[in-house]
């Protein structure tokens, strides 16, 4: 290693973020609601309903645990 590259090193700093300084906040109460791109639109809804299956069948399984609801052959 020569004298030159030694020098052209940079030196980088590590801060944790609990030892720095706050940063300020965004003021959002002038902000107008956000537009949404049909993509977003149908993907939220695809979305919504995915998670209302999910936990129906979720619920239904539990009931049928819990002896509430008999499942088929059982």
């Amino acid at each position: 290693m020569t004298a030159s590259t030694e020098f052209d090193r940079k030196l980088y700093v590590v801060i944790h973020p609990l030892d720095d300084e706050p940063e300020g906040k965004v003021e959002t109460e002038n902000l107008g609601p956000m537009r949404m791109t049909t993509t977003v639109r149908v993907c939220l809804y695809a979305l919504r309903a995915y998670l209302l299956l999910m936990f129906g069948m979720l619920g239904f399984r539990v009931l049928q645990l819990a002896g509430v609801i008999r499942g088929e052959g059982g």
